[in-house]
């Protein structure tokens, strides 16, 4: 929930009154404010004032004149509801609100009223605090609930305008979820889960919940399309003494959403077991699982399911992997110019090794699937081992890693040298095993590619020298090593420029480097389309390590990881940091999210 001042009701008292006491705003009342304005046209505003008769008594004045599509006299700007609704908060002199429901504690706000109410009065609660309670009307001049609130509630109430179609909207999810979260709560007492503090309660009657009842599917429905809507890529429900809590990773960043009670909790997670094909029995180890579902629009979207026994129960993380978002082309991955040059030369190879390193949500598995998707042609045979597999793609033979019935990674690439591939995808290299499979199915013809979980690209070599790959047969194998990292980027929408970075700032980020100062970057603002976070999605930074001689030399020597840095950036190797400033001064990101990202260029010197 995001508020924006307006001048003081003491602007407002002097100019014409757009309502009367007790009746609800009409188009009639918003016409002449308007005009004296300069919002609209004398002549539009007449034209609306012969039709305004005929507008639904159910359609609020504003979201009338919205759907009207006018536009101020100079054409520029057209008066929908994120204009209308600010500039009526102004006139009546109340904040306007702009409802965001990952900041609304819906449990919380739900209990101050019934949705009956609620609907009555066309209000919705957005904040409950000690003193004081938010709530959000597009009726200023309908005010007959709020002394019965205060002296129900008896704290303080707080007016805010709000867009009438967000407050419809949100009065309706929210209540309905509430209602339905207690009536899944009725159905069953605490479920007696693998929680620590609740092992010596065993001997309690009372039934669990179901995972097939019916407020249990509605809720967990609920949920996806939800987490669809926000633009999560992950959807974490976490399991606490009392309740569990259910946050989103939207832009690499959590957000909490709900808190649900344990009861309803454990049915939750044992639908999502039930559905992702998991044994639903066994809490005690970590399992995985996969759904495919469809988001509102239709679109196919895959959920990867992962367990984890904790002391209150199993903590469950669902990644959402949509195709459209999983499978980019380079551009949108942030890859240009010579980084891109770079890449596509070692995965044209027809013979070698090629690794991305980073740590866990980094991007390599969408860099990966990206690279396949344009390598994956009629002429050629792309195969997969994935523990698991991140998505089902038509164009690639894909195989899970079993552990269960000893198939691994490395016995997967042993099956699949007897399958003819010309390029072969490993999930990950862990063990000396894998490391030597993915070396022999190099030295015999075949494109490997593969992640490895590594600081930076350099580190990549002395991991599998510590493995245990011979030197000789690394040089003869490893053609490159890309290192990434990915960083929010600034929201185009609100995006200012900002004072430019002072000397000493910018040196320190690209230290011991040397480059040019941007004169122009650029600061986060906030606005509605980011949520008022300032960014709005994210963009990779690389780090590109090609073997040349020099390096295969090196490397022969068994040298400290170091001298293989060193020997790298001058081989032109270009640092995440570097990388970062880079996207500084094309006012991309900001130095702060660099800064977190991307590890100092100093400490890989050393």
């Amino acid at each position: 929930m995001n508020a924006r001042t307006d001048p003081g009701a003491a602007l407002a008292a002097a100019l014409p009154p757009l309502g009367q006491p007790g009746r609800r705003v009409a188009v009639e009342d918003l016409l002449p404010a308007l005009v004296a304005d300069g919002l609209l046209a004398p002549a539009d505003a007449e034209a609306v004032a012969r039709y305004a008769r005929l507008s639904s008594a159910d359609q609020h004045a504003l979201v009338a004149l919205a759907r009207r599509k006018l536009k101020s006299p100079d054409g520029h700007r057209l008066l929908d509801l994120d204009v209308l609704c600010p500039w009526f908060a102004q006139r009546v002199g109340l904040p306007y609100v702009h409802i965001d429901p990952l900041k609304v504690d819906l449990s919380r706000v739900a209990e101050v009223m019934s949705s009956q109410y609620a609907t009555r009065f066309r209000i919705l609660p957005l904040e409950v605090k000690a003193g004081e309670i938010t709530i959000a009307t597009a009726e200023p001049f309908v005010t007959d609930w709020v002394d019965e609130l205060r002296s129900l509630l008896r704290r303080e109430i707080r007016r805010v305008i709000a867009n009438p179609q967000d407050i419809a909207h949100y009065t309706v999810e929210f209540f309905t979820l509430a209602r339905t979260v207690r009536g899944a709560q009725k159905n069953g007492q605490v479920a007696h889960q693998n929680n620590f503090e609740q092992l010596v309660e065993l001997g309690r009657s009372g039934r669990s919940l179901d995972a097939n009842d019916q407020h249990v599917v509605t809720i967990v429905d609920w949920l996806w399309q939800y987490a669809f809507e926000q633009r999560a890529s992950d959807i974490h429900m976490e399991p606490r003494r009392d309740a569990g809590t259910i946050r989103f990773r939207i832009d690499g960043v959590l957000h909490n959403v709900y808190q649900v009670p344990a009861s309803v909790f454990a049915a939750m997670t044992s639908r999502i077991k039930l559905l992702g094909r998991m044994d639903v029995i066994e809490k005690r180890r970590p399992q995985d699982g996969r759904i495919k579902t469809r988001n509102a629009d239709g679109r196919e979207i895959e959920l990867r399911l992962s367990t984890l026994p904790t002391a209150f129960g199993e903590k469950l993380v669902m990644r959402v992997f949509d195709p459209e978002v999983l499978v980019r082309d380079f551009a949108e991955l942030g890859l240009h110019d010579h980084d891109l040059e770079t890449w596509e030369s070692m995965t044209a190879r027809p013979n070698g090794i090629v690794l991305v390193t980073g740590p866990t949500g980094s991007g390599k598995t969408t860099t990966l699937y990206s690279t396949l998707r344009q390598l994956a042609t009629d002429e050629v045979n792309v195969c997969t081992v994935e523990d698991p597999i991140e998505m089902v793609e038509p164009r690639f033979n894909q195989m899970q890693v079993q552990h269960g019935i000893d198939l691994s990674f490395a016995d997967g690439i042993r099956a699949l040298m007897r399958q003819d591939p010309d390029i072969i995808m490993v999930g990950e290299i862990r063990d000396l095993q894998t490391a030597e499979m993915a070396v022999q199915a190099a030295l015999t013809g075949h494109l490997v590619l593969s992640t490895l979980h590594t600081n930076d690209a350099p580190s990549a070599v002395t991991r599998l020298l510590d493995l245990g790959v011979p030197s000789y047969l690394l040089n003869a194998t490893l053609i490159g090593v890309m290192a990434q990292r990915l960083v929010r980027t600034l929201c185009e929408s609100c995006k200012q420029e900002a004072d430019a970075l002072a000397e000493e700032e910018w040196n320190a980020l690209i230290a011991p480097f040397r480059a040019a100062r941007p004169k122009r970057v650029y600061r986060p603002v906030g606005c509605l389309e980011c949520r008022m976070t300032g960014y709005r999605g994210r963009t990779g930074l690389y780090e590109l390590l090609v073997l040349d001689a020099g390096l295969r030399q090196l490397i022969d020597e068994k040298p400290d990881l170091g001298a293989i840095r060193r020997r790298a950036i001058r081989s032109g190797l270009k640092p995440l940091r570097l990388a970062g400033a880079q996207k500084i001064a094309a006012g991309l990101t900001t130095r702060d999210e660099v800064l977190r990202a991307a590890p100092p260029i100093g400490d890989q010197m050393r």
